[in-house]
């Protein structure tokens, strides 16, 4: 949970003269051959389970990233995961049966689970738990006890001070003493725990306040005491503890890479990321876990938020693309101010709907995961740009991407190390030929992405989301789109969304321009709907004319053929 500013960490990089050298490709220590996680930031356990299965492993992210899943004070804000009670499994998020039913289901869909974990102090409050358990200040009766806590019972003042960081409160929380025995035998004893349930990896949230020496020490006794690991370690200019020393435990969390992405993609050009990575002064890319927003810095102002719309798709694209670093996909809610928890304690009944964002599933964003792992373990080749914030850059002869990130159209000639052969691009879901010569030309729209890689050729390989309802509708309607944007429909029953656009059901574009859904629905139903687009900052747009009618037959589904009225 970062308590640091902004400024401070910015601090590092002001004035720094960046080398101009190759990037260094990312060997992230992640186990398993794909690299990228879906943090499902306040999604319920069984939400995340169904994730894993509808998107998450076909779309071939490598993990799952789970919200604390251990007692804390109860309350709607977000922040109450980071307070924690004590170590039963038991949340609004679920309990020890959801959990392990989560971590099962990821794991046959192909995905491993990382759990956020809070192991630095415990909760600023008294009352009692999400799990039932009385607590007060310093004291969590059967966890521990006011003699567990670390001495100094002060607000840390001074980050230029180690003992300061790392002995006294993080914003008033009471701060553990990682060096006792006990604690560090009752830490290990959660995550191991965890590890017991089929837990594959954790997140250190608030690593940089625990001594390296004592994450080592509680490290060394788990079960797998080489369990995949990461931490929080946010590095500032000046400061007495810096993200390299966490090397011998795990990977380290690069703020600045998230920072410095919304800087150039707000205020600077893309041609200055021809060598982003380590020549800016970053964590080595081996060690590195990267993001272009968390749950942190999206409050904070820090890093770009959806509320960007294209900006924050485009940065994902290029994160994605790009060999540096283990990348964190978020995967949120809409929120009005920094304390906002998940809506209905979790629960994902379907994406778009009740402002949860899903980011991990936009097409543009998901597209790019397979394009990363098709790409691993080749370096930048045939990087182009214009000067400006007009880019493209290949992955040896395996991945192609073209992002556009100015306000009006990019048409040229692109020189890949790509085969020859058609490829489907996994942005738009068009089609893109590459000539004997590597070449291929094409025309981007603003502020938009290009990306072919060797393991997408066929533009039909999107499954219908619901191929064969016994009865029910079949919508096809032909609407075009600019980048960031998706067709829904919308209509008055509860399957439709009740004229709610948070409950507006999304339509398939494998087929563009024309867009596609099948629906279930019960024989004779008559219904009103409508077509509308909405962009990646949830931003709406009907299409015009009076409501549409359909009724479903008695034995049949009703096939639907429309064109958006503009």
């Amino acid at each position: 949970m970062a308590r640091k500013t902004v400024a401070a960490a910015l601090a590092a990089l002001a004035g720094a003269a960046v080398a101009v050298t190759a990037p260094t490709p990312a060997q992230a220590s992640a186990p398993g051959g794909k690299d990228v996680t879906a943090v499902m930031f306040e999604w319920n356990f069984t939400s995340v389970a169904k994730a894993c299965t509808d998107r998450l492993g076909p779309d071939g992210y490598g993990y799952v990233q789970v919200s604390p899943p251990n007692e804390h004070i109860q309350g709607p804000a977000w922040w109450t995961a980071y307070q924690p009670v004590g170590y039963k499994i038991g949340t609004k998020l679920g309990n020890r049966s959801d959990f392990k039913n989560m971590v099962d289901t990821c794991h046959a869909a192909g995905v491993k689970v990382v759990v956020d974990t809070v192991i630095n102090h415990m909760a600023n409050a008294s009352g009692t738990g999400t799990a039932g358990s009385s607590f007060s200040k310093y004291a969590y009766p059967g966890t521990y006890s006011p003699a567990d806590m670390d001495d100094c019972t002060a607000n840390i003042t001074n980050y230029g001070d180690r003992w300061n960081v790392q002995h006294c409160e993080m914003g008033g929380l009471p701060d553990l003493d990682t060096g006792e025995e006990y604690v560090r035998k009752t830490l290990a004893g959660y995550l191991n725990d965890l590890l017991s349930l089929g837990v594959d990896g954790f997140r250190i949230d608030g690593a940089k306040h625990i001594p390296e020496d004592d994450l080592a020490n509680i490290k060394s006794r788990l079960s797998h005491p080489g369990v995949y690991w990461k931490q929080e370690t946010i590095g500032a200019s000046g400061e007495a503890v810096q993200p390299p020393e966490f090397y011998n435990t795990g990977d380290v969390q690069e703020f600045r890479y998230a920072y410095d992405l919304k800087r150039v993609f707000t205020n600077e050009k893309l041609a200055e990321l021809k060598n982003f990575g380590e020549a800016w002064g970053y964590v080595t890319g081996g060690k590195a876990s990267v993001f272009v927003t968390n749950h942190d810095t999206e409050r904070n102002g820090g890093s770009l938020t959806y509320k960007d719309g294209a900006t924050y798709t485009l940065a994902h694209v290029f994160m994605l693309a790009w060999p540096y670093g283990s990348p964190d996909v978020h995967s949120g809610y809409e929120f009005s101010d920094k304390d906002a928890g998940g809506p209905g304690n979790g629960q994902v009944s379907a994406c778009y709907t009740n402002g949860w964002k899903c980011q991990h599933a936009w097409r543009e964003i998901a597209g790019m995961v397979k394009f990363r792992n098709t790409a691993a373990g080749t370096a930048v080749t045939n990087w182009w740009d214009n000067g400006g914030n007009q880019i493209a850059f290949g992955r040896g002869d395996k991945a192609y991407v073209v992002i556009n990130h100015e306000n009006s159209p990019l048409s040229r000639t692109f020189q890949t190390s790509l085969p020859a052969g058609s490829y489907c691009d996994v942005q738009s879901g068009k089609p893109v030929t590459v000539d004997s010569a590597g070449r291929f030309t094409a025309t981007l729209g603003a502020d938009s992405a290009l990306a072919l890689h060797v393991g997408a050729k066929n533009c039909d390989t999107t499954v219908d989301p619901d191929p064969d309802p016994a009865t029910g509708a079949s919508f096809n309607v032909h609407a075009t789109t600019q980048w960031g944007q998706d067709i829904y429909v919308v209509g008055g029953n509860s399957a439709l969304g009740n004229w709610n656009t948070a409950g507006a059901l999304k339509l398939d574009p494998a087929s563009y321009p024309v867009w596609k859904l099948r629906l279930s629905l019960p024989a004779g139903t008559a219904f009103e709907y409508k077509y509308l687009r909405k962009d990646a900052g949830g931003n709406v747009t009907w299409e015009s004319g009076a409501n549409r009618t359909a009724t479903v037959p008695p034995g049949g589904v009703v096939t639907l053929n429309d064109t958006w009225r503009g």
